[in-house]
């Protein structure tokens, strides 16, 4: 049951971290402060400031999957942000070629995704 709650917990903080970033993205989108994705981002202030807003949800989810994992918490926390280490440095291969942006910022992502998650479970297990 334990192992059950703590996958749950995990994917609770994946939903939360991808559903986050996608309508914040959208919403900057839709406004017109960002351009469209096929525009690419390219003006620094843009990357940092997407930069900064994926890094505190990224905490969230973090915060999301300790409140609802099993004892210990953490583990499944630090699980989480593998899973974001590896799949933010997949995504960072294949989209540093299309240029979509500096490369710096997918790379920063994949850097960013264990010690965001880690800090928002630490938050929560105080």
């Amino acid at each position: 049951m334990n192992i059950l709650k703590g996958i749950g917990a995990i994917l609770a903080g994946m939903i939360f971290i991808v559903v986050t970033h996608t309508l914040t993205d959208f919403i900057l989108e839709s406004l017109g402060i960002f351009p469209q994705p096929s525009q690419g981002l390219h003006t620094t202030w843009m990357v940092v400031t997407a930069t900064i807003y994926r890094s505190v949800f990224t905490v969230g989810g973090g915060y999301v999957t300790a409140a609802l994992a099993p004892n210990p918490k953490m583990r499944y926390v630090l699980i989480l942000g593998l899973i974001g280490l590896v799949i933010s440095t997949f995504a960072a291969i294949a989209t540093i070629p299309m240029k979509l942006g500096p490369a710096w910022y997918p790379i920063a992502l994949a850097v960013l995704a264990l010690p965001c998650v880690w800090l928002g479970g630490k938050l929560r297990t105080k």
